[in-house]
Formats: structure tokens, C-alpha cells, sequence
């Protein structure tokens, strides 16, 4: 009788792993084979497992040697280019290299295309705060960020500045009535807002978004942690804008910057884990793992990331709506945007996906917020389209202090002076979100001169922001 054994099998090319197990087990006694006849059918089995998938003697063979194919091919790391795609720098004097090693290795993904790094940019996870990358039918979970949907909305009031000046204690009343911040559950079941978005069909249809229901209801109108706020202020238009029907001059105006809440976050890191399961990358790039649009996987994160957006949307709406209706005030117009998202756009006469991981998208005559901080001006938008920033700006001023920093080297005593001369009223807020651990907003500005035009200036006045030290950016 004819054997084999497994050092034959190595020097055919055969792989110690559970197929080569299998290929020794094979009864071959059946076969009229010479012993070089043995060795060329082994290896024509290996070179072709699936022409051998019918055969009656070597088909658990050819089973295995595709399962172990599979696998490998399952786990095999995808390569990055060499050298990351040319991408445009605004403000690069004011943006640590940790930041630019972070967009240095998204532009190396085989599926980049363009992109782009704001003057507000700092470093974060896999993109940088502040980082615009265009890809080729792939979306990237941590390409738009834990808090999906995270955005700005502002409502121009009808309400005289002299009125909030001289009513202050009412003014801090409604907002702290009418406002929950914090990391905590939500809303007690008697205080709940309704809204349409509640009832979106992927609430029925997907398991996991279907769990979060009840979360989602509970922190509904809510605001989070971190440089999350809801703020008056006063705008100032220098001459009449007749797109938003607001004539020159200063008025009082609602500024709230939240996300997805926890709803997104969870969906978040469940998708994120999911891509990172399915899209092996290099140790350095593992965080930027993708899902290919036209895969499951890849569909059921792109609705439910536009549900997130569409509910951190009706969280801001809740709030606005209550506090306009506890002021008895009419909304002059109404400005928002998202900053964490991730968008289907036409680049060079082809569909991309553009993530913007804090940054504002400004394409032409498109209206955007781009806050400063608690103490520093906010500047209302319009983008110019540029093409060199993928259609974006700056989401802010852009941190230049990690929060351990800012809490380390800023006292309390330092912030409540900088509040006080500006006249602003803090409630909650900390050390980690005051002004000083932010770059400066008007040279974040004027890096972006060719991004976007300043329609008007927003001033803070009272702020309200968490108090539990939770950091939900």
C-alpha cells in the first residue's frame, strides 16, 4: 500500500494547520496509485481544492484546504500605500504633529481619495479631530467619530439684548429648567419629549437600534457631557442677510452644540467593532477599519448612522422648541449643521463618501456655526466650496490642551476671572472646557479666509454645560 506522510506533504507545500491533519486521514487504499501518481494528485488538490469538491475519496480534503483558505483570507492585513495621498494643510503652524501623523496614515488607506485638515485640527482617534477624508465606496465608523451626528443650531430671537441684560435670573432659570447634562439616564418618564424620529421603522426592523428605544426616548432633548452646551447669547449682523431674512443689527440668539447621546455612541462602538472584525488593518490603522457600502454590514451602519443624525437633530429641535416657547419667543431664523457625519458627495465626477470628523461642511452658499468657546466668540457661516478643504471648515476653535492639561495648569480662580470680564455666566462647565485650553478662534478664522465668509459674530453670554465630568465630544 502507498502512504504518505507529512513530510511529503510539507514539501509539496502543504501548511501545518487542521487541513494537513485531514489530508493525512484520507483512505487512498481505494486507489490503484503509484506512489509519485499519489503525490502529484495531492498536490493538484492543493493547487485546485474546488475542482476536487465532488470527488470520492479527497473531497474532505479539498473542504478543508477552502476553509483554511478562507480563514486566511479572513484574517489577512490588508497593506497600506506607501505614501499617503496629497491632502491640503490650513493653518499647519497651529496643528501638533500628532495630529499630522493621524491624517498621514487615514491618506495611506487604499481607499482614500482625497482630504484635508482644518486649522482647528488635534489629535484624536484614527482621524484626527478636524480631519476630512474622502473615500471610494467604503464608510469608516471611527471616520465619523463615538458621537455620530454631533452638531451645532442656532436661533436668532426676536427678543431685544436690553431684555436679557436686565432679566438675567429668568434667563438662567429657564435654561436650567428647560435642559438635562451629564452621562446619566435621561429624563424621568413624566418629562419626556416626543418626537417623530421616535418613530423611525429601523426602531422595529434592526435588533440593536430596537433595544436602544427606550434610551433614545429617555435622553431625548438632552445634551451630554464635555464641550457640550446650550448657551444665549448675543449675534451681531453687520449688514442685512437676505437669504435668512435678517436685517443688520444685534439680537439675542439660542447656540447648542450636542450629539446622538448615548443612542450613537453604542451604535458607535458596536459598528466600529463590527469593521474592525471584517476590514483587518496594519497595528497603526487598525482603528480606521471600513465596511464596503454595498455589503450588509456596510448598509445597516449607513442607516442607522442617518437615523443617529437624524436624531441628534431632534435633540437640538426639543430644546430650542422649549426654551422658545418658556421665553414666549418667535425664532427669526434657524441655522444647524452636523460636524460628525459622514456624506455621499460628487468629487472630480465620481460619488465618494466625505467623512468629516469635526469639521463644518462648506460648500457653496452652504450655512454653518463654528463656535469658539465659553468666553470667546462663535461665528455663523457660509461656505465658499473649496475644493482644497473638500467642501469644509473648522468645527471651532480646536483644543490646544488634552483635558488632564487643561485641569492641571488652569484654576478655577483663572477661569472665573476670564468669565468675568467678558460678562459670561457659567453654569457647570470646568477647568478642561475653559477658554485657555482652546487655540484662538480668530486665527483659526483667518487661516480659513478662503473656506468660508463670515455672515455674523456670536457673543456668549450665559452658558450651561455638565457638571459630572463626563467628556462626550
Amino acid at each position: 500500500m502507498t502512504t504518505i506522510n507529512g513530510k511529503d506533504l510539507l514539501a509539496l507545500g502543504y501548511i501545518a494547520n487542521p487541513a494537513i491533519g485531514v489530508a493525512l486521514h484520507i483512505d487512498t487504499t481505494s486507489l490503484d496509485y503509484t506512489r509519485d501518481e499519489l503525490l502529484r494528485q495531492y498536490a493538484a488538490i492543493l493547487k485546485d481544492p474546488s475542482s476536487f469538491g465532488a470527488h470520492p475519496v479527497f473531497a474532505p480534503l479539498a473542504a478543508a484546504l477552502q476553509q483554511e483558505a478562507e480563514r486566511a483570507a479572513s484574517n489577512a492585513v490588508i497593506p497600506l500605500k506607501d505614501h499617503p495621498a496629497a491632502y491640503t494643510v490650513f493653518g499647519r503652524d497651529n496643528i501638533a504633529d500628532g495630529a499630522l501623523k493621524q491624517m498621514n496614515i487615514a491618506m495611506k488607506l487604499p481607499v482614500a481619495v482625497a482630504g484635508a485638515l482644518m486649522p482647528d485640527a488635534h489629535q484624536g482617534y484614527a482621524l484626527p479631530i478636524g480631519g476630512v477624508l474622502a473615500t471610494r465606496g467604503v464608510v469608516i465608523p471611527y471616520g465619523v467619530g463615538n458621537d455620530i451626528g454631533c452638531r451645532m443650531a442656532l436661533s436668532v430671537l426676536d427678543i431685544p439684548v436690553t431684555h436679557f441684560e436686565n432679566n438675567r435670573d429668568l434667563y438662567q432659570a429657564i435654561l436650567i429648567s428647560n435642559t438635562l447634562f451629564g452621562a446619566g439616564p435621561g429624563f424621568k418618564t413624566n418629562q419626556r419629549s416626543d418626537h417623530a424620529v421616535l418613530e423611525d421603522k429601523l426602531f422595529t426592523e434592526n435588533q440593536i437600534i430596537k433595544n436602544l428605544k427606550d434610551k433614545a426616548w429617555a435622553q431625548l432633548g438632552s445634551s451630554g457631557g464635555g464641550n457640550h452646551f446650550v448657551e444665549y447669547g448675543f449675534i451681531e449682523f453687520v449688514e442685512d442677510d437676505l437669504p435668512l431674512g435678517i436685517h443688520k443689527g444685534k439680537y439675542l440668539a439660542l447656540l447648542t452644540h450636542s450629539g446622538s447621546r448615548g443612542f450613537g455612541g453604542i451604535l458607535a462602538a458596536h459598528y466600529t467593532h463590527l469593521a474592525k472584525s471584517i476590514c483587518k488593518l496594519p497595528e497603526e490603522a487598525k482603528n480606521l477599519a471600513y465596511l464596503d457600502l454595498n455589503s450588509t454590514e456596510g448598509n445597516d451602519y449607513w442607516q442607522a448612522m442617518q437615523l443617529a443624525g437624524d436624531y441628534a437633530a431632534a435633540c437640538h429641535e426639543v430644546i430650542h422648541q422649549k426654551i422658545a416657547a418658556a421665553l414666549g419667543a418667535q425664532v427669526l431664523a434657524k441655522i444647524e449643521n452636523h460636524h460628525n457625519f459622514a456624506w455621499k458627495e460628487q468629487l472630480n465626477g465620481e460619488e465618494v463618501i466625505v467623512h468629516r470628523k469635526g469639521a463644518t461642511p462648506a460648500g457653496e452658499g452652504v450655512m454653518g456655526i463654528i463656535p469658539g468657546s465659553m468666553a470667546t466668540p462663535g461665528f455663523l457661516v457660509r461656505g465658499k466650496g473649496a475644493a482644497a478643504s473638500v467642501n469644509s471648515a473648522s468645527h471651532g476653535a480646536g483644543r490646544q490642551m488634552s483635558r488632564t492639561q487643561a485641569n492641571k495648569t488652569i484654576s478655577h480662580e483663572e477661569m472665573k476671572a476670564k468669565l468675568a470680564l467678558e460678562g459670561v455666566t457659567l453654569i457647570g462647565g470646568g477647568t478642561d472646557e475653559a477658554p485657555f485650553a482652546y487655540k484662538d478662534i480668530f486665527t483659526v478664522m483667518e487661516a480659513q479666509q478662503a473656506l468660508v465668509d463670515t455672515v455674523a459674530q456670536f457673543t456668549p453670554k450665559m452658558v450651561r454645560m455638565a457638571d459630572d465630568g463626563s467628556a462626550e465630544d
